[in-house]
């Protein structure tokens, strides 16, 4: 965090400066007072070296670079300013590296390869979640012998507990990598796993299994249907998928886990350290910007930290904001950048519920999408309207559209493919078409698709690097460009450290 600056001390700072001798005629320039600031916040900085009693591992899914400068704009301008200049909670975080995200066997990844990544600290093939990259992806043949160790394992060994929470399906691919080893991440249930697997189980009941064993204490997100026999309705809308005949929540709950479904029963929720089962949908949990009758990702990181607390030696806890990643192939920037201030939201209730000086705290993403911006946008564009003229004479645009050479306008932020690719197809299975003409109310409309290149159905997933945001014991060792399964080792160094 950054420390408080008094004017003397700055002033002291600025003429001690080796340029400020060579008399330097801007020192009294709010961003040049602003940069002396951020260098002696920098020099105060001291290396925390405690054992970590918890880990708290934070990702909002498809949260690169692009995305996360998009959610920082929206929250920033919600809040009545420009936007680029304003600091969303983890931006403040004293560490930082970037984290090269591809698969052993994809230059773009995907979130279960990822995951693994960070939880076991080895990078694998795209698709498999807890096995390194011998296995064949859907042969669960490939799979014994080839099972890595989980953080979640190691901290476990260490006396302490664990769980997660995520506002995806808690049997897919990110949440997932907290307890799962499977082949292929799409084996959910048991309606997926294919004929003659019988060298594992279906991540949804790989689940169960780790809540009976004490490995995973807290579990909450969507994904309801994974748990419940073939046909069976379900307290959430929808009906369950199981072809084993067996209810998985049942058995949760008979072997003393408290379920929750909704808003009533998760405010009801003991969070003495009971094990918690949250299922709050068939499928994903609702976007931000809808949701209705369920808690948000900072009311889950809440009660999973609370009851995880209960734990003398310590706890580890991964949280997941899974449908930014879902907003973005969706191509709705809208609700990507709604989830992402929930995100922010969630990651500034946990740190101010942890101590630091014993809390190791990592928030990172997976991945980035193709989401690419335009220029040259004057500040105080709307991050979802139109790119508006720069104003030469003052700071903030000048009311007019910025036009491309086909004299429409265009909006900040576009993407490279995905649903509203400005080509379309035909019936003589040719593409054609052009860009339409959008307006501001249009552009900044909830449901408004943003505009794309090459057409695709769902816009998909990108390779550039993903920041690494880190404060608490041992979160220095997170600096600069590093593979992404360095997360893991960073966690599990600072926990075992002595």
């Amino acid at each position: 965090m950054l420390r408080c600056i008094t004017p003397l001390a700055l002033a002291t700072a600025v003429l001690a400066s080796p340029a400020v001798a060579q008399d330097v005629t801007q020192t009294d320039n709010d961003w040049f007072t602003a940069g002396q600031a951020r260098i002696q916040a920098e020099l105060a900085k001291q290396a925390n070296t405690n054992t970590a009693k918890n880990v708290i591992l934070m990702i909002a899914d498809g949260n690169g670079v692009g995305t996360n400068y998009a959610t920082r704009l929206f929250m920033g301008q919600q809040e009545g300013g420009l936007g680029d200049d304003f600091v969303l909670p983890y931006e403040e975080f004293p560490n930082l590296a970037l984290a090269k995200t591809y698969n052993v066997n994809a230059q773009t990844p995907d979130s279960a390869g990822t995951g693994t990544a960070m939880m076991s600290g080895v990078k694998t093939k795209a698709g498999v979640i807890g096995a390194n990259e011998n296995v064949d992806r859907g042969d669960c043949s490939t799979l014994p012998g080839n099972e890595v160790t989980s953080i979640t394992e190691i901290m476990h060994g260490l006396g302490k507990s664990a769980g997660f929470v995520s506002t995806a399906r808690v049997t897919h691919a990110t949440p997932a990598s907290v307890y799962s080893k499977t082949v292929d991440r799409g084996f959910e249930d048991d309606s997926k796993l294919p004929e003659g697997c019988d060298t594992q189980k279906d991540i949804a009941t790989q689940l169960i299994d780790a809540m009976e064993a004490g490995l995973v204490s807290v579990a909450m997100g969507g994904g309801y249907r994974h748990f419940a026999p073939e046909g069976e309705e379900l307290p959430v809308g929808g009906t369950g998928r199981r072809t084993d005949g067996i209810n998985l929540v049942e058995r949760a709950t008979e072997l003393g886990a408290y379920h929750a479904h909704n808003d009533e029963s998760f405010a009801n929720a003991p969070v003495d350290g009971t094990p918690l089962l949250g299922l709050f949908e068939s499928s994903h949990m609702m976007y931000s910007a809808d949701r209705f009758d369920e808690p948000s990702l900072a009311d889950m990181a809440e009660a999973a930290v609370t009851s995880l607390s209960n734990d003398e030696d310590g706890f580890f806890l991964q949280v997941e904001s899974g449908r930014v990643d879902h907003a973005n192939h969706a191509g709705n920037l809208a609700r990507v950048v709604t989830d992402g201030v929930a995100f922010a939201e969630a990651v500034e209730r946990v740190i101010s519920m942890v101590d630091l000086s014993e809390t190791m705290v990592i928030v990172t993403a997976d991945h980035e999408h193709a989401l690419a911006f335009n220029g040259y946008c004057g500040r105080g564009s709307d991050i979802l309207g139109l790119c508006m003229e720069i104003d030469g004479n003052g700071v903030e645009h000048t009311g007019e559209p910025v036009l491309g050479a086909d004299d429409k306008p265009y909006t900040v932020a576009g993407y490279l493919n995905g649903p509203g690719s400005v080509l379309t197809q035909q019936q003589d299975g040719n593409y054609y078409g052009g860009r339409p003409e959008v307006t501001e109310e249009q552009a900044t409309d909830i449901d408004y698709i943003q505009q794309a290149l090459v057409p695709r159905s769902s816009e998909t997933h990108a390779g550039p690097d993903v920041a690494v945001y880190a404060i608490g014991p041992w979160s220095h060792l997170l600096n600069g460009s590093i593979e992404q399964n360095v997360v893991f080792h960073a966690m599990h160094y600072a926990a075992s450290a002595e």
